[in-house]
């Protein structure tokens, strides 16, 4: 399976709403196959996707993650169809049960995550196909007869899940198209990328067919301390959020991950980043690069660990962010075939 290369431009920066569709139309250009965007409090994904598809024609249109609390999945299902519709079916959505934190933001209960995805997945795309849907689940109910008022002309959505722990991660191999994962090393790619293509196959899909996507931070500059120092920010706010700092810690980075913490406490986040140093930043995915030639060749690893999609969520060096991130996708396109 061939690898392909997706952009994500969310991470450490705000880009104003307004700039994203036409650093979307750049990144086509550049040959990535897919734009992402999270959420948690940032700016929304749907809708920056609606106007990105409106002005590109082939760059798959992805959500990096969309959590299951900020919606009902009757909502995402007729939220899926439209954008199916809008885009010519260019829709990838991801989605994650996020942390107790963001489950309470939408007055939501963090609990039982497994039932919860697995139920929202099967509500989410009756509802985008055009089916009836009544359902009386655990976690879900939908009250009785929905059903859109239109025939979609792309009703099949494939849905790609957050997770890292070992059942979320069979489950996904059992029911979705793909896991993304996010902070994963090569090491932790393959041991899931085994787990969930064993579970595909249980199941009796085909596991070849079940997406691996990984996401590896890049910071470009000629100056490799300057793109060290944003990326530094953003994996010091991973070591100290909820569930990632643990995850860090089941990775074996577990005395790197106090210090920072050790840090947070005594001086706050200014201190807590001073934690993270060069050597841990060389283990994580997160890339301060010098030259797109490297930042492939530091991919690679990624690749032979068994993703098939590789999310480059671009952190940029400088404040002018929209303005290093179209360096940063001239420089990519310029590279491309080498």
């Amino acid at each position: 399976m061939t690898v392909i290369y997706d952009i994500e431009l969310n991470s450490a920066a705000h880009f104003p709403a307004p700039e994203v569709p036409a650093l979307a139309e750049r990144a086509e250009a550049a040959g990535f196959g897919a734009y992402w965007k999270g959420e948690s409090n940032s700016t929304d994904p749907f809708v920056l996707l609606s106007a990105i598809a409106s002005r590109t024609s082939t760059i798959k249109l992805g959500t990096a993650i969309y959590h299951i609390y900020g919606r009902s999945p009757v909502t995402l299902g007729i939220q899926s169809a439209t954008l199916q519709d809008l885009s010519g079916g260019r829709l990838l959505l991801g989605l994650g049960v996020a942390n107790h934190a963001i489950a309470a933001w939408h007055g939501g209960t963090f609990d039982r995550p497994l039932r919860r995805m697995r139920e929202y997945i099967e509500v989410t795309k009756a509802a985008a196909r055009g089916e009836r849907v009544e359902y009386d689940g655990e976690t879900q109910q939908t009250g009785k007869a929905f059903r859109l008022s239109w025939k979609p002309s792309h009703p099949e959505v494939p849905v790609f899940v957050a997770g890292l722990g070992e059942q979320m991660t069979r489950m996904i191999g059992r029911i979705g198209e793909g896991v993304v994962l996010n902070m994963a090393t090569p090491e932790k790619i393959r041991e899931i990328s085994i787990r969930v293509r064993e579970a595909a196959e249980k199941a009796g899909r085909d596991p070849d067919r079940v997406e691996i996507i990984a996401k590896a931070r890049v910071s470009l500059h000629p100056d490799r301390a300057t793109a060290r120092e944003r990326l530094r920010q953003v994996l010091t706010f991973y070591n100290i959020a909820e569930f990632y700092g643990d995850m860090l810690v089941a990775q074996g980075f577990g005395k790197q991950v106090a210090a920072v913490r050790e840090g947070f406490k005594a001086g706050g986040f200014k201190q807590a980043v001073t934690a993270i140093s060069d050597d841990y930043m060389d283990q994580l995915p997160a890339l301060a690069a010098t030259s797109i030639g490297e930042v492939k060749e530091r991919l690679a690893r990624y690749v032979e660990a068994g993703a098939t999609r590789i999310i480059v969520p671009y952190v940029p060096a400088g404040d002018a962010v929209v303005e290093d991130a179209k360096k940063f996708m001239a420089a990519w396109e310029a590279n491309a075939g080498r």
